[in-house]
């Protein structure tokens, strides 16, 4: 297999929406039978698992004690399956093994993935630490979730112009209005000023689910579960983005 696509998410703050939009292009890559890996890089409160109501075996910190001891000899053996198309590595499940991860060995483990699925998709934590500095640095696009709030737009603004300063062009702009909807604080004009970048796509207020809840429990991707909503181009739009496909598909 041809080397796949690393993709990150991330969100200036807890909220925005970015779990659930990784998921939610997940299953929209799966439907066009691309196969994703999901790496849970927020390791001290992963949410990828849960959100997917899957039990992982093994977790991210088990993949750097077997490399580090000489132990490891399959990445089938670290990864969880979802369904045929998507599979995850989950996060610790005890947060005092986070700082045991060196990021030379999570670089290892994306370098192992990357030729054995079409996309890899990262969700980070929602500060900027070591881990999610490199995972920006390591993914081939970036896509930046905010909500239509001044909190989140400021810290956008932030990385924004981290990636300007270092010449980096590889990131998109989401603004999630899903997560408040009908909370239209200011326009994309005021949004693009604040910022100073575009708003590249936009998930509407309609994409909000009220038992948002109950999906998780049952471990329901959105894009699985309602085959038709007025967001499901945008998926598409993001998607073909990624693995290079016709936009107008």
């Amino acid at each position: 297999m041809a080397r796949g696509k690393i993709v990150c998410f991330y969100g200036g703050k807890g909220g925005v929406g970015k779990t659930t939009t990784l998921l939610s292009l997940a299953g929209t890559l799966s439907k066009l039978n691309k196969k994703v890996l999901i790496v849970d890089l927020d390791l001290t409160n992963g949410a990828i698992a849960i959100s997917l109501n899957r039990e992982a075996n093994k977790t991210i910190f088990n993949f750097v004690e077997d490399y580090i001891n000489n132990k490891y000899n399959d990445l089938d053996k670290y990864i969880t399956k979802y369904d045929e198309n998507i599979s995850f590595v989950a996060s610790p499940k005890d947060p005092r093994y986070a700082s045991r991860i060196d990021v030379k060995y999570i670089d290892i483990l994306l370098e192992k993935s990357v030729y054995n699925y079409d996309v890899v998709l990262i969700d980070t934590p929602s500060i900027l630490n070591e881990i999610s500095v490199y995972s920006l640095d390591k993914s081939d696009v970036v896509y930046l979730l905010t909500t239509n709030d001044c909190v989140s737009l400021k810290n956008i603004k932030n990385l924004v112009n981290l990636f300007i300063e270092n010449n980096l062009d590889k990131y998109k702009i989401i603004l999630n209005n899903s997560f408040i909807p009908n909370k239209d604080y200011f326009s994309n004009y005021d949004i693009k000023n604040i910022i100073g970048h575009n708003i590249d796509y936009v998930i509407s207020s309609s994409f909000h689910v009220n038992n948002l809840d109950e999906l998780v429990v049952n471990g329901e991707i959105i894009t699985y579960k309602y085959s038709k909503f007025k967001d499901e181009k945008i998926f598409k739009l993001i998607a073909n983005e990624i693995i290079g496909g016709n936009k107008d598909e």
